[in-house]
């Protein structure tokens, strides 16, 4: 009934869409199952794509030739570049979209992709001999072959919903949830815990009175995340903001007794930066309100998704709660918040391509190595793709470094130091920020991929072509004088001090309160030489002028780091034998297994000196 496969990829959520079409664009043939195909790539939580480092991710996701950049623009019904008011370093773009036309629109490149197969079942177990994995057992009965396979089971392994002190089986409400595989995982001799994330309660906008909250409009201009040219919206929908107050907390801690968070029900961690509304309580006792999100769920519905009111508590207490917010006087509920707890893999049991250490051929990709996002799960799901297919043809793992992407910053932070608490990205993570920009992710990335075969021709044509212009005004700038009676003018409405003589258009620019399409603006000598470029060209030569200093610093760094990251350490390496460590450095090391120097320093408990005895000793 199957053939056999090169890559078999269990779950069709965000991570799982990513590994199928990475592997199948490379040429692989791939089989995706899922429990439910009306729910692939479902926006579980809010609709919502990017925001601060995790809209980095998903243009990295792009520039490598991923779909979620492409489809978060095709379904996006607002658009906010986060951070402008900070450096290049900080902006971040985000979308609200349209949770049904996102799901379509991904299950529409999924079938229009060459090499993909799709199939119906719940795996519950894996077919493996001597250590390796050779497909995987269906609940139907089903025995697939595949050289590789990619588990991207999110939410759903063994997940618990918790509404109050009701609580039943599920990955997502009304989904049942994945059994099998964390017992049989466990027998091979894989570590699993537990996590716990949330959702707020979903509310008819009908019955929502917006006079009473601030309106937050899109950005006038839509950048998208899409480096190919991805038609945008012409109009674009408004979010809301209200807050909680008093009396809206004293009523939510009327449940806290029967809260499962509160109780000893709910053993699994929670995401920190994204607590649930009972927690923000709990924990900032000394605010009197919160800030919540009124964020619409498409173009052609009335649901609402109440961002910042994640919550588990009895529904009645959720719905006597809401009527206080302001705006909510009226507010009929959907559904209930409810928080759901579920299995994951530590992921230091895992190798910088995401193969596990245990079983060879068999790669972890999303939540279940601990991670919490559409972003973080989908960026994993392209490299363990890619990376299933390479190790399908035994060719070899496509690693990104930490000065690389923000992308492998994740990877790197997970292998190295795990998590034990749901992983989520920010820009204080990147010690590389300066080079790790939204705007710069195609000529960071592109072409790597182009040589590998996933980013098309077209995507390196425009980069080719952005990097030529960039050069071209950026020489522009290095050349063009202006005269002192042509620039004062300009100055002087920004406030900024005036020259006595001539000057290069670079040199202006260089001052800390001139932009490039000011300039632009006011002087037309200038704009002449410039109007033919894109916007984005001439924002790219305004950074890299701007910010060279930093950016040639951090590339110093990046070198010094390197030297350490260049520095492997054999794979059957026992650090045991190493006396002059101490026991944690020596327990940590043996668990771990770093693959070089670099990745030994970044261990939680190793200290500089225990770097210098592994160099010392990786000399002799």
């Amino acid at each position: 009934m199957f053939p056999k496969y090169d890559v078999i990829v269990v779950g069709a959520g965000h991570a799982g869409c990513e590994a199928a079409a990475a592997a199948a664009n490379l040429g692989s043939k791939v089989l995706l199952i899922t429990m439910n195909m009306q729910t692939i790539a479902q926006m579980s939580c809010n609709p919502a794509m990017g925001g601060i480092a995790k809209g980095q991710i998903v243009r990295e996701i792009d520039a490598l030739g991923g779909y979620s950049g492409i489809v978060s623009d095709r379904s996006m019904i607002q658009f906010r570049m986060l951070n402008k008011s900070k450096g290049p370093a900080m902006w971040s773009p985000r979308s609200q979209n349209d949770r049904m036309l996102f799901s379509i629109t991904w299950r529409e490149m999924l079938e229009q992709t060459p090499n993909i197969d799709f199939y119906q079942d719940m795996v519950k177990g894996l077919l493996i001999n001597d250590r390796q994995v050779h497909g995987v057992i269906t609940s139907l009965g089903h025995e697939i072959q595949s050289k590789t396979v990619v588990l991207t089971n999110g939410t759903f392994l063994n997940g618990i919903i918790h509404i109050g002190e009701k609580k039943f089986g599920g990955g997502r409400v009304a989904e049942k949830p994945a059994t099998g595989i964390t017992e049989k995982l466990v027998e091979l001799g894989f570590q699993s815990d537990r996590l716990k994330t949330g959702t707020p309660p979903r509310v008819d906008g009908r019955s929502l009175n917006y006079n009473k909250m601030e309106e937050q409009p899109g950005d006038p201009e839509i950048t998208g995340f899409s480096f190919l040219n991805i038609p945008k919206p012409q109009k674009q929908k408004s979010c809301w903001i209200t807050y909680t107050n008093k009396k809206v907390h004293d009523i939510l801690k009327t449940g806290f007794d029967r809260s499962p968070m509160f109780t000893g029900r709910i053993d699994g961690i929670g995401p920190r930066y994204c607590p649930s509304i009972e927690d923000k309580i709990n924990r900032f006792s000394e605010r009197e309100r919160h800030q919540l999100f009124i964020e619409p769920e498409g173009w052609n519905t009335v649901e609402i998704y109440l961002n910042g009111f994640s919550t588990s508590l009895p529904e009645e207490v959720q719905y006597e709660a809401l009527r206080i917010i302001p705006g909510f006087e009226n507010a009929k509920i959907f559904r209930p918040g409810y928080a759901i707890e579920y299995d994951y893999f530590p992921p230091t049991q895992l190798k910088y391509c995401l193969e596990t250490k245990l079983i060879k051929n068999l790669f972890f990709a999303g939540q279940i190595n601990g991670t919490t996002g559409y972003e973080e799960a989908a960026c994993q799901g392209l490299m363990a793709g890619i990376n299933a297919h390479q190790n399908s043809l035994r060719l070899p793992p496509v690693i990104l470094k930490r000065s690389d992407a923000y992308i492998g910053v994740l990877i790197d932070d997970l292998i190295s130091k795990g998590t034990q608490e749901p992983y989520r990205m920010f820009t204080s993570r990147a010690e590389f920020r300066t080079l790790l920009r939204q705007d710069n992710a195609d000529l960071r990335l592109t072409e790597l991929s182009y040589r590998l075969g996933l980013a098309s021709q077209e995507r390196m044509d425009k980069v080719i072509e952005k990097k030529q212009s960039v050069e071209r005004i950026k020489t522009i700038l290095n050349e063009l004088v202006i005269d002192a009676e042509e620039l004062n003018p300009y100055l002087h409405s920004v406030n900024s001090s005036s020259v006595s003589e001539k000057q290069k258009a670079q040199k202006i620019l260089l001052r800390p309160d001139i932009e490039l399409e000011g300039m632009m603006a006011h002087l037309p000598r200038l704009r002449s030489f410039l109007s033919s470029f894109p916007k984005e060209t001439i924002e790219q030569a305004s950074i890299q002028i701007k910010y060279d200093v930093y950016i040639e610093k951090e590339k110093e760094l990046v070198q010094k780091m390197n030297q350490l990251e260049d520095l492997e350490i054999p794979e059957n390496f026992d650090f045991k034998k190493i006396q002059a460590l101490g026991n944690e450095a020596r327990e940590k090391l043996t668990k771990i297994k770093p693959r070089t120097l670099g990745q030994a320093s970044r261990i939680s408990g190793i200290n500089p000196s225990d770097v210098q005895i592994l160099m010392v000793y990786m000399g002799r």
